[in-house]
């Protein structure tokens, strides 16, 4: 059986046609059904994300051109609309595809964890609507297997990559356990959402959102069990904060060195570690002159994301080895199924010649021949049954001057000479 990995993604085609070859998660299993019933088509899986869009097919022959055209009749595009930005990868190039997928090589992001998610997603879909047999299946998971090696051996993950996360990194770095920390997030945005969600994954003690608009700040803080507050009221919450993080639209700063001051005088000069994401700033520059305050700006953050990226890319060529080994492993495991076919026809044909000797056995005991003459015969009729055809091929094969295949007979049945 062949394998074939065919797609899109954030590299090959721009998100106008991204969101049209998008399958949504409802469509899945009918999408599957009709993918596993092309005609050279056994076994199929989506994985559909905002940046890509990947089939993985195990098929009797080459099913470049029957996938491809499904794909565009599917979503209503034309070949020449589609394949500019399709790519298709064969057998040990869609195997070296999945890993790297999976272990966050190949995304936007590098060493993002989310996309490992999203492929055991897509194969729990296909294997709920039963596509996935057994080459589809052992790829999966191998695939999981070598994204979590990826992971535990390198250090493709450990680092900072996002505004949001290297806030919450810091904020690590400065307190270390935030279970008994206060986070002030100021405004409501994406990537306030974010840092938010974060702090909350560690177990941040409370979480205070303050926004312009009191609706938005309400329904952001519900979902982390924190409480609203209005722009107007930091001042008198600013003391409680032992975290700052603001991101908003506002053309002019929204704490000012003065408000900060009265803030850790009341705190009895604890620290507030402050992190200020907005362009035009929300904090005005000289609060980073007072002690007792860390604060940071986006371009701060930016210089550590991008030596977290350098250590990424670096982790990165150590996950590069890992996958050329276990990718070689793969196509091992594809190449033995043709001898495990082979296996079991001749063990089975072993079988029958072995049930008919013993049934042919018994019959003579019944009628009560000699046990001794009865196993001899058993014995060299085995024998005889056994070696007959082996015997019969290398004899054509030395009349034929096929010293190939008398040479593979030798190591085949461990001869010595």
């Amino acid at each position: 059986m062949l394998l074939l990995a065919l797609g899109i993604n954030h590299k090959t085609a721009p998100v106008a046609l991204r969101e049209r070859v998008a399958f949504a998660p409802q469509a899945v299993p009918e999408a599957l059904h009709e993918l596993a019933g092309l005609s050279p088509v056994r076994e199929a899986a989506i994985l559909s994300t905002c940046n890509r869009t990947e089939l993985y097919c195990g098929s009797e022959s080459d099913g470049v051109e029957a996938v491809t055209d499904w794909l565009g009749r599917y979503h209503q595009l034309s070949l020449a609309e589609l394949q500019p930005y399709v790519y298709t990868l064969p057998d040990q190039e869609a195997v070296r595809h999945m890993l790297r997928v999976a272990s966050g090589l190949d995304s936007m992001v590098l060493g993002e964890p989310q996309i490992l998610g999203q492929m055991k997603t897509a194969y729990q879909a296909a294997n709920d609507a039963g596509t996935v047999g057994r080459l589809l299946g052992r790829l999966f998971q191998h695939t999981f297997s070598v994204a979590k090696q990826v992971r535990t051996d390198t250090a493709i993950g450990a680092s900072a990559v996002s505004v949001a996360f290297a806030a919450v990194t810091l904020a690590r770095q400065i307190f270390g356990d935030l279970q008994g920390a206060t986070a002030l997030m100021i405004g409501a945005g994406d990537t306030i959402e974010l840092a938010t969600r974060h702090l909350y994954e560690q177990k941040c003690g409370r979480i205070i959102v303050a926004n312009r608009t009191a609706e938005r700040a309400h329904t952001l803080a519900a979902q982390f069990d924190g409480y609203a507050i209005s722009l107007g009221e930091i001042p008198a919450h600013l003391a409680e904060a032992d975290i700052v993080v603001s991101s908003t639209a506002s053309p002019l700063p929204i704490l000012g060195k003065g408000t900060v001051e009265r803030a850790i005088r009341k705190r009895r000069h604890k620290p507030i570690f402050m992190v200020d994401i907005a362009v035009p700033r929300d904090i005005e520059p000289e609060v980073g002159e007072l002690d007792d305050v860390y604060l940071y700006t986006v371009d701060d953050l930016q210089e550590v994301i991008e030596e977290n990226l350098r250590s990424r890319r670096e982790a990165a060529k150590q996950a590069e080895e890992i996958i050329d080994v276990q990718v070689s492993r793969f196509m091992d495991w594809v190449r033995s199924l043709d001898a495990t076919d082979l296996i079991r026809c001749f063990r089975e044909d072993a079988q029958r010649m072995r049930d008919d000797a013993v049934e042919k056995a018994l019959r003579q005991l019944r009628t009560g021949k000699d046990v001794e003459q009865v196993l001899a015969q058993l014995a060299n009729q085995l024998t005889n049954r056994l070696t007959h055809c082996p015997s019969l091929c290398m004899r054509q094969a030395g009349e034929q001057g096929r010293s190939d295949l008398l040479l593979a007979a030798r190591e085949l049945f461990q001869l010595k000479d």
